[in-house]
């Protein structure tokens, strides 16, 4: 978990999951669609593989990538207890906030 949470800390890579949520993809779409160079993408594609964070499977002359959920799912398990945290006070600042300033 550890190596998937250093590797989504970099925003590039934030944005190449973001752009790998809406499928598989090849390599120059990240290239077309960040302001980065070539071998910056394939260098962060390669972290992202490293993380175990995305999967790539040969096509032809091409290489596509894709999302691996298995460490997204392990990332949002350890995050659950602190969502449900988070809720409960939100949900109680609500509450308050309904009671001092009712509408």
């Amino acid at each position: 978990m550890h190596d998937a949470l250093l590797a989504l800390s970099e925003p590039n890579r934030m944005a190449i999951m973001g752009l790998l949520r809406e499928g598989e993809r090849p390599a120059g779409d990240f290239v077309a669609a960040l302001p980065i160079s070539q071998p910056a993408v394939s260098k962060h594609l390669g972290v992202l593989r490293a993380a175990g964070l995305v999967t790539v499977r040969k096509d032809a002359n091409r290489r596509l990538y894709r999302l691996n959920p298995a460490p997204l799912a392990e990332l949002d398990a350890w995050l659950a207890p602190y969502r449900r945290f988070w809720s409960a006070k939100l949900d109680a600042l609500e509450a308050h906030l309904d009671k001092e300033f009712p509408q």
